[in-house]
């Protein structure tokens, strides 16, 4: 069975979880409240419309809390929205509803500049907390590698040596191929060395396939996930026709959704659908609402 989700924001009812603001208003601490508690109601309001239309994944928007990570973030909001955090939390998993988050690309702990990498560690330790508090086991914050900064063994060598030391973040970690540097094979390697799982974008992929078919990939990323023994995840999108290589669709080409299944066959995976336009890319999949 494939089971369907969708990131940070539902259009139609509408709400979300990645309202955020400028950085130099950080310090206005009521907006900064009011923002969060605004994207922790939207997080909630969409486990209720999801559970409603059998749409068990969601990932919730990095910037959940805007500038967690910040060191002039102007509060404690770990203590003060751990209630709430808790709540949504336990009401996810009475929905069935499987929560996820993705840092950007500028999240490089393999980099050879000592203040990205702890930068990077910050953030990934706030989604770690944010996780923690969600309450939820099966939870994944997902990743790309980074760069290889013209040294691939060397920039996969230091990725571990940082992140090995990071139990809270390696709790809920998985990595994912990229479309032009990090191959899935590539990952499947740094993720069997720090004993997380490996997520294969089937579009991504598609881009950067390093010889194998998808169903290859699908061989070597999925097994990952049994020492965690959750279900393992997918990411799925289609390519903008108007946009530069890589640059998601509003929608899912029906023939990459029958390639993903041709290619999974009787297993079992979630899959995140990256679309613009976020629940509506689920309808050609088969989900009514």
């Amino acid at each position: 069975m494939i089971r369907l989700g969708y990131p940070t924001q539902n259009l139609t009812i509408p709400a979300g979880t990645n309202r955020s603001l400028r950085l130099a208003n950080l310090q206005d601490t009521e907006k900064v409240r009011a923002l969060v508690r605004e994207n922790i109601a939207g997080l909630e309001t969409i486990l209720e419309w999801n559970a409603a239309h059998g749409i068990p994944l969601f990932r919730m928007g990095q910037a959940l809390i805007p500038f967690a990570s910040h060191p002039e973030f102007p509060y404690d909001w770990e203590r003060e929205h751990e209630d709430e955090l808790r709540r949504a939390g336990r009401r996810a998993r009475e929905l069935g509803i499987r929560l996820s988050m993705h840092p950007g690309q500028y999240i490089q702990p393999g980099s050879p500049k000592p203040d990205v990498a702890q930068r990077s560690l910050i953030e990934l330790r706030y989604v770690a907390r944010i996780l923690n508090l969600i309450g939820s086991s099966d939870s994944v914050l997902v990743l790309h590698m980074g760069g290889a900064y013209t040294d691939k063994p060397g920039a996969s060598e230091r990725f571990i040596e940082v992140m090995r030391r990071e139990g809270d973040v390696l709790r809920y970690l998985a990595l994912e191929n990229d479309e032009r540097v990090w191959a899935v094979p590539e990952i499947v390697t740094t993720s069997v060395a720090l004993g997380i799982p490996t997520i294969t974008d089937a579009f991504h992929h598609g881009l950067n396939p390093a010889g194998l078919t998808l169903g290859e990939a699908l061989d070597l990323s999925l097994p990952t996930w049994e020492r965690r023994e959750t279900r393992p995840k997918l990411h799925l999108s289609s390519q903008d026709p108007e946009k530069q290589p890589g640059a998601h669709a509003y929608s899912v080409d029906l023939a990459d959704w029958n390639r993903l299944v041709d290619a999974l066959g009787e297993r079992e995976a979630d899959v995140m659908v990256e679309a613009k336009g976020k629940e509506h890319a689920l309808v050609p999949l088969g989900v009514n609402f």
